[in-house]
């Protein structure tokens, strides 16, 4: 089979579609023939390998997973002997990172827990966009506690894949929301519901003298002091992306006591990937209570190239591999 696969950290050019072996799945798993794949920022870390947490979870010197990708949907081919929810010809999705990614791929195997049957009302490329964007977005809006109707919330890095699905689901739920990106962006967040709109390159939200009752920050890189002080009091601060440095270390160390002092639930959440809430995003999805946003799709050839417009920053939404069936 064809796959994307690279053997050093690097760059985008160093990623290669060469000729591997197709996988067979063990008992507990099924081989799905991808048919959509998508880029997350978790595929831009690992091909980097710049920070120490990368390396010390993928490997030192050389990246033990040799094919990106943890968004896949496709159709089942073949499953093992003690799988009991799917069978073959049925069409899945899901986030496979926890199975050591694999879906830039022709095919790949994984056990069946970490899938989910993807519903007529998404097509692969849509269902490829939603696991690890969507999971973020819901579970972000329900740390500590779940953001309500009427609240005021303020997502940095709107315009990404975890921001649109965020902003719909909460302007869904009735809630006043805020988003921090690129100017760029504005026009397609002011129609997904943006009740306003801040250009981090003008303005820093944490030092405008407003409070929101959420914050959804994509792109944490500021002090935990000016984080709360853009909170209301009880107010909810979950960092979900950026940093990977001090930052995260301090989060770790001290937002469970500053939180505690002062009464502002600040921290960063821990990443559950599950089956139930891939459900309940089909679910949502097929409601029109949140919209899948794909900037562009690339073939499995174009991945590098895809990747490069990753990290332009230049797109919106999530960018699609499509895996053409063999």
């Amino acid at each position: 089979m064809k796959a994307i696969v690279y053997n050093k950290y690097g760059n985008p050019d160093d990623l290669q579609l060469k000729s591997v072996t197709k996988p067979q799945p063990k008992s507990n798993e099924v081989l799905i023939k991808v048919h959509a794949a998508s880029i997350n920022s978790w595929d831009w870390d690992l091909l980097k390998g710049h920070h120490f947490i990368v390396r010390l979870l993928s490997g030192w010197f050389k990246p033990k997973n040799k094919i990106l990708g943890a968004d896949v949907a496709g159709v089942v081919e073949k499953v093992g002997d003690t799988v009991q929810t799917f069978k073959p010809g049925d069409e899945v999705f899901g986030d496979i990172a926890d199975a050591g990614f694999g879906a830039f791929a022709e095919y790949v195997a994984v056990p069946e827990k970490l899938l989910a049957k993807k519903s007529s009302a998404l097509s692969f490329e849509q269902a490829a966009a939603l696991p690890q964007a969507g999971l973020l977005a819901l579970q972000g809006l329900r740390y500590k506690k779940p953001l309500h109707q009427g609240e005021h919330l303020l997502i940095n890095g709107a315009g990404g894949g975890v921001g649109t699905i965020a902003l719909t689901y909460a302007k869904g739920i009735g809630a006043t929301v805020t988003c921090v990106d690129k100017a760029s962006k504005f026009e397609l967040l002011h129609s997904l519901g943006a009740d306003e709109l801040i250009d981090y390159t003008k303005e820093d939200y944490t030092r405008n003298g407003k409070q929101y009752d959420y914050i959804l920050d994509v792109t944490a890189h500021r002090s935990i002091a000016d984080y709360k002080r853009a909170l209301k009091p009880g107010g909810v601060f979950c960092m979900i992306g950026g940093s990977m440095g001090g930052l995260l270390l301090k989060f770790a160390l001290f937002s469970p006591l500053i939180s505690k002092m002062s009464g502002k639930h600040l921290g960063l959440m821990g990443y559950r990937p599950s089956k139930e809430y891939l459900e309940e995003l089909a679910q949502l999805f097929t409601e029109n209570k949140i919209a899948i946003i794909i900037d562009k799709v690339f073939s499995l050839e174009e991945t590098p190239a895809a990747f490069r417009h990753f990290e332009s920053g230049n797109f919106v939404g999530k960018i699609v591999i499509r895996v053409e069936p063999l």
